[in-house]
């Protein structure tokens, strides 16, 4: 059983440096440019992929600019994985907003506001 994890886990950091090598050189809209990809989550049976990606805007407006533009470009995206990995059948692609990070950056702000107040007494 080790064996199918290490190959998920494998196909997984495979998929992660395609798509950001895809995202950089071949998909030219301007949605999509600083699109950072932090992790990918593949099932066991290796059909579906989850995408998680990172942005440096924290406004609205350009989340969801950023996601409809992947979501423009998966079709794309899972043709060149297709012909860029060697297995027998491209998995399913979805892209999520990666939250552990602007989750870390809400925790140090307080922590760094707390530090700030114990200064100020």
């Amino acid at each position: 059983m080790p064996n199918k994890q290490y190959r998920v886990d494998r196909l997984a950091q495979e998929i992660q440096r395609e798509v950001d090598d895809i995202l950089l050189k071949r998909v030219r809209d301007p949605r999509v440019q600083g699109v950072t990809i932090t992790g990918v989550d593949v099932t066991g049976d290796l059909q579906q992929a989850t995408i998680y990606y990172s942005i440096l805007s924290d406004k609205a407006s350009d989340m969801q600019k950023v996601q409809a533009g992947l979501d423009k470009a998966t079709g794309l995206i899972r043709s060149e994985l297709g012909a860029r990995l060697n297995i027998f059948k491209t998995p399913e692609i979805k892209f999520e907003r990666d939250k552990s990070i602007a989750y870390g950056s809400r925790i140090d702000q307080l922590i760094n506001k707390l530090h700030q107040q114990e200064q100020d007494k």
